[in-house]
């Protein structure tokens, strides 16, 4: 069952058409990854979305409701949140601070506490920072810290924008297995990666976008396994 639809996509930054009438869908339960080089479309794909740049045309499902045209801050009450490209927490409040900040559309606050010790339980890093300014937090420590304070709104889609942009292979290594691990939790997930490898890897399905438009489709291994996507994304 499809949790987020797509359809006929089309997003301008004035006279230029960044999204061509894309169409894609995340299944529930789904690991989907959008890969191509800087400049395709990923990033503006994922804000449009989410509504935070606006669309000229097309339409948008997420869990049966149209939010096409739904301010930002109420798809997040729906169950959608993102990690944005460049972690954006907030430098100057601590740890805990960022977390409770997380947790700001829920309607029941009687589990923050429990789900803060969840959230300390995967990010252990992140227990043992708990009072340090964000700011000061390496950028793993950063990246760990805004995929936890997404996790706080309870999403049913998580979306993560370039999550291992500018963190060592080893870091690399750990967030993509956190990404599994959220995942075998229940929560969908739509992934934007220039890492191409990491993320087929453990994605169910993948689309290539090429210049605001899908140019291929399929699953995770079958994308992997594709002699276009080895030559452009994977080196060889």
């Amino acid at each position: 069952m499809a949790m987020l639809e797509v359809h006929d996509l089309e997003v301008y930054y004035g006279v230029i058409r960044a999204l061509k009438g894309i169409s894609f869908e995340v299944n529930k339960g789904e690991i989907v990854t959008l890969i191509g080089a800087n400049g395709a479309g990923k990033t503006t794909t994922m804000q449009s979305v989410v509504g935070l740049i606006p669309k000229r045309s097309g339409s948008v499902i997420f869990d049966g409701h149209d939010i096409t045209k739904t301010p930002c801050h109420k798809i997040v009450h729906l169950g959608m949140t993102q990690v944005p490209e460049g972690r954006r927490i907030f430098q100057e409040l601590s740890v805990y601070d960022n977390l409770l900040m997380g947790a700001y559309s829920m309607k029941n606050q009687s589990s923050f506490k429990s789900d803060l010790e969840a959230i300390y339980t995967r990010f252990p890093r992140l227990a043992e920072r708990k009072n340090q300014i964000a700011g000061t937090l390496s950028g793993g420590e950063q990246q760990m810290l805004a995929m936890g304070r997404a996790i706080m709104s309870h999403p049913k889609l998580l979306m993560l924008d370039e999550p291992s942009m500018g963190l060592s292979p080893l870091l690399v290594d750990q967030v993509f297995e956190i990404i599994k691990d959220i995942n075998k939790d229940g929560t969908t997930i739509l992934l934007v990666e220039q890492n191409a490898g990491k993320s087929l890897a453990i994605s169910d399905r993948a689309y290539v976008l090429e210049n605001g438009s899908i140019v291929l489709s399929g699953t995770g291994n079958e994308l992997a396994s594709s002699e276009m996507v080895r030559k452009a994304y994977l080196g060889g």
